[in-house]
């Protein structure tokens, strides 16, 4: 699986995000290959320095798809709105991501 990752940092104002979010949703959601979405609202920090208010990640099937939705005209659009709601202010991330269960973990252990 792939993912995109939308790190929204405590500087953009979130009045003007969650404004401007469900304009930004109804494209992203419209990508093709786009197979899962999730947010984090970060409450707050546990260790080390924290500069992020919320964390939203899209996931696709592979990089390629990934690559293919953000070109796509859905993919364009949500990118344009994405930089006005933000103001640019916003760090995009991609990259492999693996899940696992602990129930899974523990069989493997065990055998």
């Amino acid at each position: 699986m792939y993912q995109l990752l939308l790190l929204i940092p405590l500087s953009v104002d979130l009045q003007t995000f969650d404004e401007g979010w469900p304009a930004f949703l109804e494209n992203a959601e419209q990508m093709p290959g786009l197979i899962q979405e999730s947010v984090t609202r970060i409450d707050r920090c546990l260790y080390g320095q924290n500069f992020l208010q919320r964390v939203y990640c899209f996931s696709f099937e592979d990089q390629e798809s990934l690559e293919k939705a953000l070109l796509s005209p859905p993919g364009e659009k949500a990118g344009r709105i994405l930089h006005e709601i933000t103001g640019g202010n916003l760090i995009l991330l991609n990259g492999e991501s693996k899940e696992d269960s602990l129930d899974h973990i523990h069989s493997l252990s065990s055998s």
